[in-house]
């Protein structure tokens, strides 16, 4: 019988990509915990832990060795392996041989197919101590590492080098190397406070033992929380609290492994700059914490966190301010600079800096984006005077000295600009709307202008790579063209945008310089890309739709993106009325009917062909509910069509019990074949119900 006692790994390394450093650690937990779960090594939890020079993994009351097991050889069939007279013959002995017994030992299994030898054994189970090397190896390997490296003279690769290795089960060492170091108990502390190897006794032990004697917190959640928790309290302490800053506590818990929240200042004169320039500085530059009073306007103070417990604190303060000057008179001298000259006049230098080879310059782009928010704002019917002026200065702030240095506030910086050149208000919210939303969840454009010169901009971005065949592959997406797909869904639909998205995705694939597709093909294929992206947005937004709810309403290819949500949204009410499950079903028994008869789509009703009271009380039925639902499309009240639809239930399920369609008689067959053609048409006016699977 198997013992059970704790396993702990820990590899050491030199310092971890900070951004990664999360992912890496939770791959590794989870790789590992399959891998023994695959050896058929039991355990029970397994918790993970990491810091800039460490990944380790702790897993409670794991096997000493694996489980047996029983295994089960197939030989020959019976009939083969013994002659007439019950002798072995020659494939029986070789079977024997293979398995290492006596004829004998064999066993005979009865199957469908006849009688086989097989040979049944049980598998001895292997120490765990003998397995898991290769199985913290394997785990290793497969982490998601973009880019590995050697070091040395060694032919091993990882993302950093390694320098040490912890492998303990229980108390004992797990001899054997991990990515070429050899395995023990000894770990490494904090570079600064603790220079001496650190004794692991026992995986139970690791994080006190690296917390007191090495000043190492090596639970990555809590070391979070203790930055989060540290800098909110020091932005407090100086009259604030952090703003702009709260996506770094990821990246400074993986930065520090002794975190200590130190209040840093500067001058108040660079409080003129543009906020998000200040904030930028900060955050991207240094990973500090912008801190703001409650009126959300900057103070001249910030946080940034320590990794180590100075006896000088104030001596790491002024280091920290040391370095922020110079980066902030940075800013203000383009800040400055920039706005010497006028965006407008910025408008020739971007024919000199490509776009992308093959799509022209950043002037041509800004042309073609023109062009499509023309269109757009045509099929809004809305005024584009501000929009066209906003368009062709949208990219003029990528060849100032400030986004040239701060890439992240290109748009922003353009709205300053903007601003500062008395352009309209509206052309500035546009120009510092252009990239919303920037990733997922980010807010959407809130100007008319800006969510119309939002959308051309990605429609450019997506027609133009997909037109020099540069579209993403499996998880490569190097242009973002998810995610301008994506933009494109959420501004159309959450902003109301009623368009023709087919007839603007044609548009902007006219403006492309060239294409190695035709534009028909091209279109079809950027329209497939988006209704990818669109199956996703809706999914995702209500838990409650279903696959096939969307479905129903895909495969009518809805011009717009708003009329697509108006059809879903009436889909799923009526999928709950009481007579949605029996007209589904009528519907698919229709399709199957109609498909079956070749799709016959000119054929026309004949009422004096009408022959039973079933099929005459449903040609009424259509009549009545056509005129009725005619007007009720022309707004696009869905809800209120399907609605309508609804009461066509017992007029179809009479249909169906009195009449036979696949009449003999040709003229009454086609006729009947007519009829149903006209019920699944006033469906598919909305959606194909015949998709739906109602319980």
């Amino acid at each position: 019988m198997s013992r059970l006692k704790p396993f702990l790994v820990e590899v050491g390394t030199e310092e971890l990509p900070p951004k990664a450093l999360r992912t890496l650690m939770e791959a590794f937990g989870e790789r590992l915990a399959v891998a023994l779960d695959d050896a058929r090594l039991d355990h029970a939890e397994v918790s993970v832990f990491a810091s800039p020079r460490r990944l380790a993994v702790l897993v409670e009351d794991l096997a000493d060795r694996q489980a047996d097991r029983k295994a089960e050889q197939k030989g020959p069939p019976v009939k083969i392996a013994f002659d007439d007279k019950g002798n072995a013959t020659p494939a029986a002995l070789a079977f024997a041989k293979k398995c290492g017994v006596d004829i004998g030992e064999l066993d005979r299994q009865e199957t469908d197919k006849g009688a086989w030898l097989v040979y049944q054994s049980i598998e001895q189970g292997q120490p765990a101590g003998t397995l898991l090397p290769a199985l913290v190896n394997d785990a290793l390997q497969a982490l998601p590492i973009p880019r590995r490296m050697r070091w040395g003279s060694h032919d091993v690769e990882f993302v950093r080098p390694v320098h040490w290795v912890v492998m303990l089960h229980g108390n004992d060492i797990v001899e054997g190397e991990v990515l070429g170091v050899a395995a023990g108990r000894e770990s490494r502390g904090h570079r600064f406070h603790c220079i001496d190897p650190i004794e692991i006794e026992s995986p139970e032990s690791y994080l006190t033992t690296l917390e007191k004697e090495g000043h190492v917190i090596a639970d990555f959640s809590r070391r979070r929380k203790m930055v989060r928790d540290g800098v909110d309290a020091a932005a407090k302490s100086a009259g604030g609290r952090v703003v702009g800053g709260k996506a770094l506590y990821d990246e400074v818990a993986a930065l520090v492994e002794w975190p200590v929240p130190i209040v840093g200042s500067f001058d108040e004169s660079f409080l003129q700059l543009p906020h998000e320039t200040v904030t930028s500085t900060l955050t991207g530059h240094q990973r500090y914490f912008p801190v703001a009073d409650d009126d959300g306007a900057l103070l001249a103070r910030f946080v940034t966190v320590a990794n180590l417990e100075s006896k000088d604190p104030d001596r790491v303060r002024d280091g920290n301010e040391r370095v922020i000057r110079p980066r902030l008179a940075d800013a203000a001298f383009f800040w400055n600079s920039d706005r010497q000259r006028s965006l407008d006049s910025r408008q020739e230098t971007l024919r000199e800096v490509v776009y992308q080879r093959g799509l022209g310059s950043l002037f041509d782009k800004s042309q073609r984006v023109a062009s499509i928010a023309k269109a757009l704002a045509a099929a809004v019917g809305q005024d584009d005077k501000h929009l066209l002026r906003a368009a062709r200065l949208a990219k003029c702030d990528l060849v100032t000295g400030m986004v040239g240095e701060f890439p992240d506030l290109q748009g922003t910086m353009g709205r300053y600009y903007a601003a500062s050149d008395n352009e309209a208000d509206a052309v500035a919210e546009a120009i510092g709307e252009q990239y919303l939303p920037r990733f997922a969840g980010d807010a959407l454009p809130a100007s008319p202008d800006g969510q119309l010169l939002a959308v051309a901009d990605k429609l450019d971005t997506l027609a133009g790579v997909f037109s020099i065949g540069k579209k993403p592959s499996g998880n490569r997406d190097p242009f973002g063209l998810r995610r301008a797909a994506l933009g494109v869904v959420r501004i159309l639909v959450e902003c109301g945008l009623d368009v023709d998205l087919k007839a603007m995705l044609a548009v902007a694939v006219s403006a492309q310089p060239k294409s190695k597709t035709t534009s028909d093909r091209l279109v079809a294929g950027l329209y497939a890309f988006i209704s990818d992206r669109l199956r996703r947005y809706f999914l995702d937004r209500d838990p409650r739709l279903s696959v096939e709810t969307f479905t129903a309403v895909q495969v009518r290819e809805p011009s717009s993106l708003l009329d697509f949500d108006r059809r879903l949204a009436a889909v799923q009410t009526f999928a709950r009325l009481e007579q949605a499950e029996s007209l589904a079903a009528a519907n698919k028994r229709i399709a199957n009917i109609l498909r079956k008869a070749g799709d016959p789509t000119d054929l026309q009703i004949r009422k004096q062909l009408l022959k039973d009271d079933a099929e005459k009380n449903l040609f009424d039925a259509l009549g009545h509910v056509k005129n009725k639902i005619q007007p009720l499309l022309d707004v696009q009240n869905y809800a209120a069509v399907l609605n309508e639809l609804a009461a066509l239930r017992e007029p179809v399920d009479r249909f169906f019990d009195d009449v036979m369609v696949m009449a003999d008689d040709d003229a009454v067959r086609n006729n009947r074949l007519a009829l149903l053609g006209e019920l699944q048409a006033l469906f598919l006016n909305v959606a194909d119900i015949s998709r739906l699977s109602i319980p």
